[in-house]
């Protein structure tokens, strides 16, 4: 993941239209080398990551899931089958393609091209899940710090944030991964139930309501 990021030059847009055009540009150069630019699907690094944030999830099942920044769908693919329904969405065209057919198996996920935080998507009823994994670092500060109020305003009063996030530098890293993670605790209004670090990767769980998943199977 590092050795292709690092290839690429650093994001700095001065204004909105600026930055999408810089973002576009900077996944266009990854999604030309294929619809996996990142090796989601072969690196045991990546299969073990998304092992772990499955398992870090205090529910086993959920109601209505949103995966912002889903890449080609294989986390996506992982929270499927343990919800009701699952939005998916990126911004860039191949991502969605790809992510579509992976996610071709469950007629209740369906996966839209949008560009967040601006281009959040409304619905009828709010998230009990919403997995940030490795996207938000992408955004600059302002950016970020809208990503949190638009997570705030679409969580459910029982619902669950879960970040996960590259720890090492790159170069189209705008934010690093703890002010992410800090930023979410501080603005999306939950309380922080897990938490997983190692060198390569952070993982934090947070909840609207703050309970152990013992204490939501009333054991404790």
């Amino acid at each position: 993941m590092d050795t292709v990021r690092c290839r690429t030059r650093a994001l700095s847009p001065p204004s909105d239209e600026a930055a999408d055009g810089e973002t576009q540009r900077y996944f266009d150069a990854l999604y030309a080398r294929g619809d996996d630019p990142w090796q989601l699907r072969e690196r045991w690094y990546e299969r073990r990551k998304r092992a772990l944030t499955l398992a870090m999830l205090p529910r086993e099942r959920y109601r209505n899931v949103f995966e912002p920044g889903c890449a080609n769908g294989e986390l996506s693919a992982m929270l499927a089958p343990r919800c009701d329904a699952l939005l998916a969405v990126d911004l860039h065209a191949r991502a969605v393609r790809a992510a579509r057919e992976r996610l071709a198996p469950w007629p209740h996920a369906r996966v839209e091209r949008r560009t967040l935080p601006r281009d959040w998507p409304a619905t009828a009823a709010p998230f009990d899940l919403i997995v940030v994994s490795e996207f938000a670092y992408y955004l600059g500060l302002d950016d970020l710090r809208r990503l949190a109020a638009r997570i705030d305003g679409s969580l459910d009063g029982d619902g669950c944030l879960l970040a996960c996030d590259w720890r090492h530098r790159f170069d189209g890293r705008q934010v690093s991964t703890e002010a992410v993670h800090a930023c979410f605790a501080s603005r999306c209004g939950v309380l922080h139930v897990a938490h997983h670090r190692e060198a390569d990767v952070l993982i934090d769980v947070w909840t609207r309501d703050g309970r152990s998943v013992a204490q939501g199977e009333w054991l404790a």
